[in-house]
């Protein structure tokens, strides 16, 4: 670009660059003069191009005109001065309120914290010691001990770790936002003979003013292996400032490490003094950190006592107490004592090769609180761009009630940073809806947290995290319905079957994993379930398509009309009965290149057929077809003959793209359903006939004998509403149908067996002397007989 703009300006002559207007020429006497239009003077010029910026620099010595054009933004000029800087100050006191209230949601959350830097500081001691074992020296066990007490309203947590000097006081407690253990990882990183500690957990340097969370006043004891002398730093919750002291009182001297006394507010100090809460609070969220925590417990044993037996009437009160009676008793005896708090491994953090089946059950128990054993678990370990380490339960039955279903918030996925609990509280993040029932755990070592470790930040290594995890437990599930102990599958197909069909509708993208995974009952499996699979295998010659029908039970979709010529070519039919089967299997559309087609939709294609035949037959029925439609109206959309029946008279079919009965029937059961969205969904209703039925061939004479035949319409009405309740639909009004089926009764039973005479009130006299004539059941009518009325 540059060299061609030289090479323009050089080679265009004076005369032919006009001036601007808004150049000036008005004072000869001016030196410097700018040329805002970029263009070049009329007179010679010196040219400097500098490429790089795409400046271009001219002048001219006698009249002084200097010309600048730049492409990019100018830079400041070097003789610019750049001002004074200045540092950011803050309210101390201010800001410690921001932390304290503002970073964490829960006040639990200060021991998890106070706990994590604990087992930081013994991390560092541990490291340390490698290169310097006299940092060990005498002071005991690598050890967290939590110590309440409710009396005097504290809480002390002691570690045994590297502890702090006076200067290390005032660097880390004394400056907020500075990480001891995250600029302890970064010396460790920049020295690479001595490798980085993946285990040690701060990051922030604010964790430690989570104590302000349920504490007045913090005093914080610790002696360093590297000092001779041991600090006090003291901190107040409102206060801007803190003391540091050495410490003299021989009686509070300890070897190493740090000691940690909180003097609760009075709010908290009933709930977070009582040892029961601690023990919980450890459990949770600091149950696999890798160093032994112990805490302050009340406990209770069984001991032996002698007692002297009361004296007997008659016995001597001075007898001496060597021979008196004694007798051995046991009681209760209630005593303080330290017990181990996180006695369950991190079992995700082994090889798995090395874990027994019973382990990772006994592990699920105690974790997520369950007395059954899981079905089956997977344990693996991921590594790119993001690692983690996780193991995944499916549990042995599936939640009470289905609130789990519909809440993502199931807490069955335990989150957990270098074994420190973080949250089980995800809405969806790493798992969907519709796997919610799946328990487990997930460790990683570089999640990227909020400083509170209460929330994930990026959306793009959550997306990695939750791809994986869907993956493996998609494999998992495989796993097991291909498992020789096909019980195991079908007791996971009853409990959470209804959450993989939610997935054909929220999950399209991972249609492929779920389908295959898919049971249903069919016509030729009315016991036993089946897959897509099964149903591929088992298909005729020459079917294209994979057949199903809805319903709201297996009774009723046994003894569908709808099946009828489906069954007598030997088609396998899929029985979808559970309600979102049905919206389940309208997401899949196809499967294995098979379109899945609904057998009580319109147009349903049974493979080939005899054209001629079936021509000849539609012309033979047009007329009663439309004499049918001429009298039901607007009830149905058209009238035609069916490829479906075989043994029933007609059916009732849904249009192609109009709700099924099936469907209409659940929507009409909405809690908040829109009736004006109901009849506009409905779609259009067909009447099919069988053109073979004897019922459709007496219609067929009575529509050309007699189409006005009152008799004959209300046949078809009865067909009609017949066909309505069998084809799964639901009568607009059941009290009129049972009056037609009311008179039908009276036509088909009146005077079949006879009556007694005291129950016909209008019976004469004198027919008691006539003789009995004989009647055929066929040639019986009474006086209201409503199918005599036309022809009288």
């Amino acid at each position: 670009m540059a060299p061609v703009l030289s090479r323009s300006f050089v080679s265009a002559s004076p005369a032919a660059i006009p001036y601007p207007a808004a150049f000036s020429t008005h004072s000869r006497g001016i030196s410097n003069r700018v040329l805002r239009s970029g263009l070049l003077p009329r007179n010679g010029v010196k040219n400097c191009l500098l490429r790089n910026s795409l400046q271009w620099k001219m002048g001219k010595k006698q009249r002084g005109v200097v010309v600048r054009c730049e492409a990019a933004v100018a830079e400041k000029e070097a003789s610019e001065s750049s001002g004074e800087q200045y540092e950011y100050q803050a309210e101390v006191s201010r800001l410690m309120d921001l932390i304290v209230h503002s970073l964490y949601s829960h006040k639990e959350v200060f021991l998890r914290e106070l706990v994590s830097n604990a087992s930081d500081a013994l991390d560092k001691l541990r490291f340390l010691s490698v290169t310097e074992p006299s940092l060990l020296g005498d002071g005991g066990e690598l050890e967290i001990r939590i110590k309440p007490d409710p009396e005097k309203g504290t809480i002390t947590i002691i570690d045994t770790g590297i502890g702090m000097t006076k200067e290390e006081l005032i660097d880390c407690l004394g400056t907020i936002a500075q990480s001891g253990t995250s600029r302890f990882v970064k010396a460790l990183k920049e020295n690479k003979d001595l490798g980085a500690d993946n285990s040690l957990i701060g990051q922030f340097g604010v964790g430690f003013y989570s104590a302000f969370l349920v504490s007045d006043k913090v005093v914080v004891a610790t002696k360093s292996p590297r000092s001779d002398k041991q600090f006090v730093w003291e901190a107040a919750a409102d206060s801007s400032s803190y003391s540091i002291r050495e410490e003299t009182d021989p009686e509070k001297f300890f070897g190493r490490g740090t000691q940690i006394t909180l003097y609760l507010r009075e709010d908290d100090k009933y709930e977070y003094s009582e040892p029961a809460k601690i023990q919980s609070l450890v459990k949770n969220y600091s149950q696999f950190v890798s160093f032994p925590i112990y805490t302050w417990q009340e406990k209770s044993r069984t001991i032996e006592v002698e007692e002297e037996e009361p004296l007997k009437e008659g016995e001597d009160k001075e007898k001496p107490e060597e021979e008196r009676k004694k007798s051995k008793k046991t009681k209760t005896e209630k005593y303080w004592d330290w017990e181990l708090a996180n006695e369950t491994k991190p079992i995700w953090m082994q090889n798995p090769k090395e874990v027994e089946k019973e382990q990772y059950q006994e592990f699920y128990k105690k974790a997520f609180n369950e007395f059954l054993d899981p079905l089956t678990h997977t344990h693996f370990t991921t590594e790119g761009e993001v690692e983690f380490r996780s193991v995944l339960y499916i549990p042995g039955m599936a939640p009470l009630n289905n609130e789990e279903v519909i809440n993502p918030k199931t807490k069955n996925i335990r989150l957990y940073v270098k074994r420190v609990f973080i949250s089980d509280d995800f809405d969806g993040e790493l798992f969907p809806r519709y796997l919610s029932f799946v328990k487990g755990v997930v460790d990683s070592d570089d999640l990227p947290l909020n400083v509170s470790r209460e929330i994930l930040q990026e959306s793009r290594i959550v997306r990695i995290m939750r791809k994986r995890l869907v993956r493996k437990t998609f494999d998992m599930i495989q796993d097991l319905s291909e498992s020789e102990n096909k019980e195991d599958y079908k007791k996971f197909w009853e409990n959470f079957g209804k959450f993989l069909k939610l997935g054909c509708i929220e999950d399209t993208g991972n249609h492929k994993k779920i389908t295959p995974l898919l049971r249903f009952f069919s016509s030729k499996s009315e016991e036993e379930l089946i897959s897509l699979d099964d149903y591929v295998e088992n298909m005729i010659e020459n079917q294209k398509a994979i057949y199903y029908l809805a319903t709201d039970s297996l009774k009723s979709a046994k003894s569908a009309p709808f099946l009828e010529k489906l069954v007598q070519k030997g088609i396998e039919v899929l029985y979808l009965i559970e309600p979102i089967d049905e919206v389940a299997i309208q997401n899949l559309q196809t499967y294995k290149e098979k379109k899945f087609v609904d057998i009580s939709k319109e147009d349903l294609e049974l493979g080939e057929v005899d054209e001629v035949s079936e021509r000849e037959t539609k012309q033979q029925f047009n007329l009663l077809c439309d004499w049918i439609k001429q009298h039901l109206g607007d009830k149905v959309a058209k009238v035609q003959v069916s490829k479906r029946l075989s043994s029933s008279p007609c059916v009732l079919v849904s249009g192609k793209f109009g709700w099924s009965a099936n469907m209409e029937r659940l929507m009409r059961a909405q809690t908040l359903g829109d009736t004006s969205s109901l009849e506009f969904m409905r779609g259009r209703r067909i009447l099919e006939i069988n053109p073979d039925h004897p019922i459709v061939k007496d219609l067929m004479a009575a529509c050309k004998n007699e189409p006005e035949s009152s008799d004959a319409k209300r046949a078809v009405d009865l067909l009609y509403d017949t066909a309505l309740i069998s084809s799964g639909f639901t009568p607009d009004s059941p009290a009129e149908l049972g009056n037609k089926i009311y008179e039908m009764m009276a036509m088909a039973l009146g005077g079949r067996w006879g009556r007694l005479e005291d129950e016909d009130e209008g019976v004469d006299a004198s027919t008691g002397d006539s003789e009995a004539q004989v009647i055929e059941p066929s040639e019986v009518i009474t006086d209201n007989d409503p199918w005599n009325e036309g022809s009288q």
